[in-house]
C-alpha cells in the first residue's frame, strides 16, 4: 500500500512537473534585461535611451523626454511586403487594417475609440520592410497604450472573423482605387516593381498588393501570416516622451512578458536588381504631362555607398543650380525634374523622373537626360556641392527630431535596420565623410553606361510620345504551381497565460498639466503685429510672416494673381538671382518659402539658430526687394497655366474646384485660387507689380516666431520689418452668402473613373473661438470629426464604400463651408450619397446620444496635451491668437465651454447648422457607371463640365 501511494505520488509530481514545463514555454517569466543605456555625449546629437530585451525576444527601447506631457508608443514588426509570397501579396498591409478591428479584450473599433477618448491619436503604416503601429497620448495614458498594443500582439486572431475580413478587404480595394488606380501616375511603383525585379522578388509587387491575390484568400490565410511574423521576437516596442523608464519596464513586463515567442525570423538576403540591358516599357494614363521614369539598380539602405549616391542625386537635381533644374525646368522642357535615391532594406533604385511639358516627345527628354549626365561628368563635383549638401542634411536631420513620435520612430528604425538605436550621430557622420571622389566613383559604378529601366507614361491616345518602343514584356505571374510556403505550415496559436485580468482596462493617472506656450507680443508702428515663444529643445528657429494678400482679395477677372505673385517672390531679388539665393540658403541649411492660400501670402522661414542672421538678410531681399523679372514671369505664368490644365485629369481637384464654384457662385471665391486658363492668361507683369505694391503691406502683416532664441535676441535680426513702408489696405466688401433653395446634385462626368468623389455642404459661418463656430465643431465631432464618427463608421467600416469619410466646419475670418466628403467605389456612389444624407439628416433631427457627448468631451478635453509640442504646432497656436485677437485665457474658456455644453445645446446646433434640405451635393464620377443610380435618389441633377460650367443637360 505504501509503495502504491508512493508510486501515485511520484506520478502526480511528474505530471505537475510536465505541466510546469509546458506552461513555462508559453507563460514566460517576462523579465526585461537591460542591454544598453545611452546618454548624451558632449556636443553629439544623441537620443538618450535604455534598451531591454524580454525573455520572449521583444526589444524595448525607452526614451525619456519631459518637455511636453505626452507619450508615444510604437510597435514595429519586422515584416513588410517583402515577407509575403508569390500569389499572397498585400498581406502585411491588409493586417495594418485588421489590427484595428478588435482583439480578445478590446471590442470592434474600440482601439480607435479608446485612444481618441483619451485625447490621443493613432495610426499605422506598412512599407516593403516593416509594419508600424503607434499612438500619441497624454502621458497619463501610457498604460492604456501598452495594454492596447499588447492585446493585439498576443490576443488578435480569435477576433479576426470572415465578416471583418470581408469589410477590410473592401476597404483595401477602396484604398487602392483612391491611391493607385484613380490617381495620375499612380501605377508607376507597380509597373517598376514588375519590370525591374524578377517574378517572386520581394519587391516585385507593391505593399498594397494585387486585388486578385486578396480575392483568392480568406481569413484563415491571413491568420497564418500573423502567426508567422507578428510574434514579440520579431518586434521592437518603442516608448518615448514624458515617462519614467522604470515604470515603463514594469508595465511592459506585465502586458508583454507572457506573450509566447513566435517562430524564428531570420534576416533576409540583400537582393539587388540586375539588368543585362536597357528595358523599355510604357503605359497609357489619364495625365497631361508625359513622364520618363528611369531607374538604375542601386544599393540597400545603410550600405556603404548609400550616402554618396544621395549626394549624387542632390548634385544632379537638388536645387535651382542643379543641372537637371537648369536643363529641364528653366528651359521649360519639363514641369518637374526629380533625381532621387530611394533605398530599402534589400535593394535600392537610383531614379530620374522627368515630367515633360505637354505633347513633348520623350525621346527628346531621354536625349537631354544623357546630355545632362555627360555635362555632369565634365563638371564633376565641387567643394560647394558638398558644403551645401552637408549643411542641408544636418539641418534636415535636426529638424526631423521635433516631436517625440519622430524621436521614437527614429530609434525604432535604427534598431530594425541595424540592431543599434544609437545611430543618429553616426548617420550624420557618414554623410559628412562623403568626398568628391566618392560621388564620382558611385556615378561610374552604378549609373554611367549601366543598364536601366525606362518607363514612359503617356497621355491617353498619345502613344507616339513614348521614348522607345517597348522591348521588355512584363512576365505574367504563373500561380498554377504555387504552393503554400513551409513558413506557414504547422503554426499553432498559443495565448499568453496571465495572473491578472486583461479585461480590466487600465485606469489612467491624473490628467497631466498642459501648459499653453508662454508667449510675448509686440506691435510695430507700421502695423506689424508680432508674437513669439522660446522653444529650446532643438537649435532651430521657425518664422512665419503672413499678409492679407491671398486669393480673396483679387479681382475675379485676375484670379490666380496672388498665386503667381507668391511664386515670383521665390525667384530673383534685386541683388541676387534665384540660383544665387538657392545657393546661399543651401550653404546655411536654411529655407525660405513664399506661398499663398485663400486669405494670405505667407513667408515661411526655417533656420538653424546659428545661421539666423544670414538667413534673415536673404528673407529681407525676398520680402522687400523682389526683382519680378520678365523672363521669370513668362516661365512661371506658363507653369501655372499647365498646372491648371492638369487639374482636369485629377478627380479630387475637379471635385474641390467645382464644389467651390457651386457654393460661392459668381464670386472670386467661386474660382480656384490657382486661377483659370482665362484669368491667368490675362495677367501681366505690371499686374504682379501692382498687386505686390497694393496688397503686401505691413499694415496687415503678422509675424510669428518660435525657436531657440529669446525675444531680445531674435527681434533685432528682423529689424528691417520695422522700417518697412507700405500702403494701408482697405478690404473689399464681403459679398452676400449664396442662398440654396433646395438640395441638388451637381454631376461631373469623369470617364472610366474607378472611384467617385463626393462633396456635400453649404456656406455656414466664420470662425469664432468661443461662439457657435467652436460649439458646432464640438457637435460635428460625433457626426464626422473623428474616426469613430457616425459618417466614417457607416460608410467605411459598415458599408466598406470608402477608404475614409468625414465632415467639418471650415470658417475663417469670413464665412466658410460646412462640408462632408469622401472618395467612394464607383458602384457605391448613389448608396454613399444616400448614407451621407441619412446620417446628416438623422443627426440634425434626432441629435446626439448621451454616450456620444461623453466621448466627445473626453476626447477633445484631453487632446490639448498634443497640440503644442512642435514648433509648427506652436506657431499655429500663436497665429490663431493674433489672427483673432484672442486673450491669453481663451483655451481655458474653450475647456469650460466643452465641459458645460449639454445634449440639448448640441441638438439645437445640429438642427440649426445641418440644413439637409438646403445643401449642394457635388459628384465627380463615371456617368456610365453611376448616373442612373443617382437619378433614383430623387434629387434634381444638374450636369457640369470639369470647370463647373453647365453642360446644358
Amino acid at each position: 500500500m505504501l509503495c502504491q501511494n508512493l508510486n501515485t505520488l511520484m506520478k502526480r509530481i511528474a505530471f505537475i512537473c510536465l505541466v510546469a514545463i509546458y506552461s513555462s514555454s508559453f507563460a514566460q517569466t517576462g523579465k526585461a534585461k537591460l542591454i544598453e543605456k545611452v546618454e548624451k555625449k558632449g556636443n553629439e546629437i544623441t537620443l538618450p535611451y535604455e534598451k531591454y530585451v524580454l525573455d520572449n525576444g521583444l526589444i524595448l527601447i525607452v526614451h525619456e523626454d519631459h518637455s511636453d506631457p505626452i507619450c508615444y508608443t510604437q510597435v514595429t514588426y519586422h515584416v513588410g511586403s517583402d515577407r509575403e509570397q508569390l500569389g499572397r501579396s498585400g498581406f502585411a498591409h491588409f493586417f495594418e487594417h485588421m489590427m484595428f478591428q478588435g482583439s480578445d479584450h478590446v471590442g470592434d473599433n474600440e482601439h480607435f475609440k479608446i485612444v481618441s477618448a483619451a485625447g490621443g491619436s493613432l495610426n499605422g503604416n506598412t512599407t516593403t520592410d516593416r509594419t508600424v503601429y503607434f499612438e500619441t497620448m497624454p502621458s497619463n495614458q501610457i498604460e492604456t497604450a501598452l495594454w492596447l498594443e499588447a492585446d493585439r500582439m498576443g490576443f488578435l486572431l480569435d477576433a479576426v472573423t470572415q465578416k471583418k475580413f470581408e469589410v477590410q478587404r473592401s476597404t483595401v480595394k477602396n484604398e487602392r482605387g483612391q491611391n493607385y488606380d484613380n490617381r495620375p501616375y499612380g501605377l508607376i511603383g507597380e509597373k517598376v516593381g514588375e519590370a525591374f525585379y524578377p517574378i517572386g522578388h520581394p519587391y516585385s509587387w507593391t505593399t498594397i498588393g494585387y486585388i486578385e491575390d486578396l480575392n483568392r484568400v480568406d481569413a484563415n490565410d491571413l491568420k497564418k501570416f500573423f502567426l508567422r511574423w507578428y510574434g514579440p521576437n520579431n518586434a521592437v516596442l518603442t516608448v518615448a516622451g514624458d515617462v519614467k523608464t522604470a515604470d515603463v519596464v514594469k508595465l511592459v513586463e506585465k502586458y508583454y512578458g507572457s506573450i509566447p515567442r513566435g517562430p524564428e525570423v531570420k534576416p533576409m538576403d540583400k537582393v539587388p536588381a540586375k539588368l543585362d540591358k536597357d528595358r523599355y516599357i510604357s503605359y497609357e494614363d489619364k495625365v497631361r504631362f508625359p513622364l520618363l521614369h528611369i531607374v538604375w539598380p542601386g544599393v540597400p539602405a545603410f550600405s556603404p555607398d548609400e550616402a554618396a549616391l544621395d549626394v549624387l542625386s542632390t548634385v544632379l537635381g537638388g536645387d535651382k543650380n542643379s543641372i537637371f533644374y537648369q536643363n529641364f525646368i528653366k528651359t521649360q522642357m519639363a514641369m518637374d525634374a526629380r533625381v532621387s535615391n530611394p533605398c530599402a532594406e534589400l535593394s535600392g533604385q537610383f531614379t530620374i523622373s522627368i515630367y515633360a511639358t505637354q505633347d513633348r516627345k520623350l525621346s527628346q527628354v531621354d536625349s537631354l537626360v544623357k546630355a545632362s549626365l555627360l555635362q555632369f561628368e565634365k563638371r564633376g563635383v565641387t567643394d560647394d556641392d558638398l558644403i551645401k549638401f552637408k549643411a542641408t542634411r544636418e539641418a534636415d536631420m535636426i529638424n526631423s527630431l521635433s516631436s517625440v513620435s519622430a524621436k521614437g520612430g527614429q530609434l525604432a528604425q535604427y534598431q530594425i535596420a541595424l540592431g543599434n538605436p544609437d545611430y543618429f550621430q553616426k548617420d550624420l557622420d557618414r554623410y559628412k565623410k562623403v568626398t568628391k571622389e566618392d560621388v564620382m566613383r558611385v556615378y561610374n559604378q552604378y549609373i554611367k553606361n549601366k543598364p536601366a529601366l525606362y518607363l514612359s507614361v503617356y497621355p491617353k491616345g498619345k502613344a507616339n510620345l513614348i521614348d522607345k518602343p517597348d522591348n521588355y514584356e512584363i512576365p505574367k505571374r504563373d500561380l498554377s504551381n504555387v504552393k503554400e510556403s513551409e513558413d506557414y505550415k504547422n503554426l499553432v496559436y498559443h495565448k499568453a497565460k496571465d495572473d491578472f485580468d486583461r479585461n480590466a482596462r487600465p485606469v489612467p493617472g491624473p490628467n497631466p498639466v498642459v501648459k499653453v506656450p508662454v508667449y510675448w507680443t509686440e506691435n510695430y508702428s507700421n502695423g506689424i503685429k508680432a508674437i513669439g515663444t522660446e522653444l529650446t529643445e532643438l537649435p532651430v528657429v521657425t518664422i512665419q510672416l503672413s499678409l492679407d494678400a491671398g486669393h480673396r482679395f483679387e479681382e475675379k477677372s485676375k484670379s490666380g494673381l496672388a498665386y503667381l505673385t507668391a511664386d515670383l517672390m521665390n525667384e530673383s531679388t534685386q541683388k541676387h538671382t534665384a540660383e544665387q539665393i538657392s545657393e546661399m540658403l543651401a550653404r546655411l541649411g536654411s529655407s525660405i518659402q513664399v506661398s499663398t492660400n485663400e486669405e494670405e501670402i505667407k513667408v515661411t522661414i526655417n533656420s538653424l539658430t546659428k545661421n539666423i542672421a544670414a538667413t534673415a538678410q536673404l528673407a529681407e531681399e525676398m520680402i522687400l526687394q523682389p526683382r519680378f523679372d520678365k523672363t521669370d514671369f513668362d516661365r512661371i505664368q506658363k507653369e501655372q497655366l499647365e498646372r491648371i490644365a492638369n487639374q482636369g485629369n485629377q478627380p479630387v481637384a475637379i471635385a474641390e474646384n467645382v464644389f467651390g464654384k457651386v457654393l460661392y457662385g459668381d464670386q472670386v471665391m467661386g474660382v480656384p485660387s490657382i486661377g483659370t486658363k482665362e484669368t491667368v492668361s490675362t495677367i501681366t507683369l505690371d499686374d504682379v507689380k501692382n498687386y505686390y505694391k497694393n496688397h503686401l503691406s505691413p499694415s496687415t502683416a503678422k509675424l510669428i516666431i518660435v525657436g531657440d532664441m529669446k525675444k531680445d535676441q531674435i527681434i533685432p535680426k528682423f529689424s528691417f520689418l520695422k522700417n518697412w513702408k507700405g500702403e494701408k489696405i482697405t478690404y473689399p466688401v464681403e459679398p452676400e452668402v449664396k442662398k440654396i433653395d433646395k438640395t441638388r446634385i451637381y454631376f461631373v462626368n469623369k470617364e472610366k473613373a474607378p472611384q467617385s468623389e463626393i462633396r456635400i455642404g453649404y456656406l455656414a459661418m466664420p470662425y469664432d473661438a468661443m461662439g457657435d463656430y467652436f460649439k458646432a465643431g464640438i457637435m460635428n465631432y460625433t457626426l464626422g470629426g473623428a474616426f469613430n464618427s457616425r459618417i466614417n463608421l457607416k460608410i467605411r467600416e459598415d458599408k466598406a464604400y470608402t477608404y475614409g469619410a468625414r465632415s467639418s466646419f471650415q470658417g475663417n475670418r469670413y464665412v466658410g463651408p460646412f462640408r462632408a466628403s469622401a472618395g467612394v467605389r464607383a458602384d457605391a456612389t448613389a448608396a454613399s450619397v444616400l448614407e451621407f444624407m441619412y446620417e446628416i439628416t438623422n443627426f440634425s433631427l434626432m441629435g446626439e446620444k448621451p454616450e456620444e457627448l461623453t466621448f466627445t468631451k473626453s476626447s477633445m478635453g484631453q487632446n490639448d496635451a498634443l497640440r503644442y509640442e512642435t514648433a509648427v504646432q506652436k506657431a499655429g497656436f500663436l497665429k490663431r491668437i493674433i489672427d483673432y485677437n484672442l486673450d491669453r485665457t481663451f483655451v481655458d474658456k474653450q475647456q469650460d465651454i466643452l465641459k458645460a455644453i449639454t445634449k440639448e445645446e448640441i441638438d439645437a446646433l445640429a438642427s440649426k447648422y445641418l440644413p439637409t434640405g438646403n445643401m449642394d451635393i457635388v459628384v465627380v464620377g463615371d456617368k456610365a457607371k453611376v448616373y442612373d443610380s443617382l437619378t433614383k435618389l430623387g434629387y434634381e441633377i444638374i450636369e457640369l463640365d470639369t470647370d463647373g460650367n453647365k453642360t446644358g443637360k
